[in-house]
């Protein structure tokens, strides 16, 4: 788990290349299950940014609801366990209500045949935001052969799954393997999942007026350190780590540097590409989007983590 205090003096450190290595919050090995009727394998047809214009993201922006589906403040709500203290500041997320539903695992198969997850969040009928680098191996430049999105796993229990067919990505990693701020995919699927399961909607605010809101966002991510040992035995999970994600609240955007956004968020690897979330008057929005961590290489401990703008995604897509 990655969650640290910030302190300045670290930034001209780390972006001097003195102490930090930088990683990609990254791939996580995975064996791929079969809960459901099994899917045509389809190889994605993937798109650059220079050409992402023809995306053209439909709406402003807004979040959507399914009629009958029900909304859930709480991550765990249905539950009928109560949360054990002093465990981790993440907590499962059990609900199958929105917009937790609209939360799911991205998993694919690289090109040399190993299987990995990421997170991904719903953000239209069809379109999922994720990191370029749950689609593209950062070391390579290889495209994965055939990547999933399965909305709202729980325990490794779900109801749906969608191919991925179409890949819109911000980098390709060829000029450098390094975190990018242009770190960020978007999946088109075979099957508009988000009209069951709701979409988030996404808002680009400023970085003064994020970093303003302190303590006022969540994360959700299926990071493959979580759920830990004390939270399987608790809620009787048998998945293991990476099949139910862990949400935790009382986020911080707290810097901005080189075009990066600075965050507090906990994350793992499995958890790149997780939505930071803010609720705007009363409807929740995608503010930035979880890419990495950055680490002390003396004592290998975490200084800080870091997330793509939504403006700079914006611009991308809109061909701006």
């Amino acid at each position: 788990m990655s969650k640290k205090p910030i302190y300045k003096q670290f930034f001209a450190l780390f972006f001097a290349g003195i102490l930090s290595a930088i990683t990609l919050g990254g791939w996580v090995s995975v064996q791929a299950q079969t809960q459901v009727k099994p899917q045509q394998s389809i190889t994605p047809k993937f798109i650059s940014s220079q050409q992402a214009g023809q995306l053209k993201l439909q709406g402003d922006g807004k979040p959507f609801i399914p009629s009958g589906l029900g909304r859930a403040a709480k991550p765990n709500e249905g539950d009928s366990r109560g949360i054990p203290r002093g465990i981790d500041n993440r907590i499962p997320m059990t609900s199958r209500k929105y917009p937790w539903s609209a939360v799911g695992r991205v998993q694919g198969t690289t090109a040399d045949g190993g299987g990995y997850h990421c997170t991904g969040t719903l953000i239209d009928a069809n379109l999922v935001l994720t990191n370029a680098h749950c689609v593209i191996d950062p070391k390579t430049s290889k495209l994965s052969a055939r990547i999933q999105f399965i909305p709202n796993v729980i325990d490794k229990n779900y109801r749906d799954i969608a191919e991925v067919e179409q890949v819109y990505y911000g980098t390709d990693f060829k000029e450098s393997s390094q975190l990018s701020p242009n770190d960020w995919a978007i999946l088109k699927l075979n099957q508009p999942l988000g009209r069951k399961y709701g979409y988030l909607g996404w808002r680009s605010l400023s970085s003064a007026n994020l970093i303003r809101k302190q303590k006022a966002f969540f994360f959700v991510g299926y990071s493959g350190d979580f759920p830990n040992d004390k939270y399987q035995k608790y809620f009787n999970f048998s998945a293991g780590p990476g099949w139910t994600a862990s949400y935790e609240s009382g986020c911080s955007i707290v810097a901005e540097e080189s075009g990066f956004l600075l965050h507090d968020c906990a994350t793992a690897g499995g958890s790149s590409g997780g939505p930071i979330i803010g609720v705007i008057n009363g409807d929740p929005y995608i503010v930035a989007l979880n890419n990495g961590e950055a680490k002390n290489l003396r004592t290998g401990q975490d200084i800080t983590n870091f997330a793509v703008k939504i403006s700079t995604i914006e611009e991308a897509s809109r061909g701006n």
